[in-house]
């Protein structure tokens, strides 16, 4: 027996498989096509190349440099990661924590002054 919820009585009701699986109306779509992407990037990403059937990659994709990057931050060099891209990372490390700081300060300052009575 297949149950479904009805909302008059807020129990659970006997009712038939449709029901059951279709509540409320709800009916089975079918499948609609996908409308076009606007912004979509060129969908042949491959292209074959010569006799042999050899794929060869098209030239919009550029380099992978994945394997590169992940060679210049796992170096043993004693360096946190996120100071391995030299003098702007340890600039920027430098900001974030001095205003991290300074608006800790700002926040124990400004809840002083608000525990504090107004003078009349």
């Amino acid at each position: 027996m297949y149950y479904k919820f009805n909302g008059i009585t807020q129990r659970l009701t006997g009712s038939c498989s449709h029901a059951a699986y279709f509540p409320q109306g709800f009916k089975p779509v079918t499948p609609v096509e996908p409308a076009p992407l606007i912004f979509a990037t060129p969908t042949k990403l491959v292209t074959e190349h010569g006799s042999r059937g050899s794929l060869q990659m098209s030239s919009y994709l550029g380099k992978n440099k994945v394997p590169e990057l992940q060679k210049f931050f796992q170096r043993p060099d004693g360096l946190p990661v996120y100071l391995k891209g030299g003098y702007s990372d340890k600039l920027l490390y430098r900001i974030t924590m001095a205003l991290t700081i300074g608006g800790a300060i700002y926040s124990l300052v400004a809840l002083f002054m608000a525990a504090q009575p107004q003078k009349k």
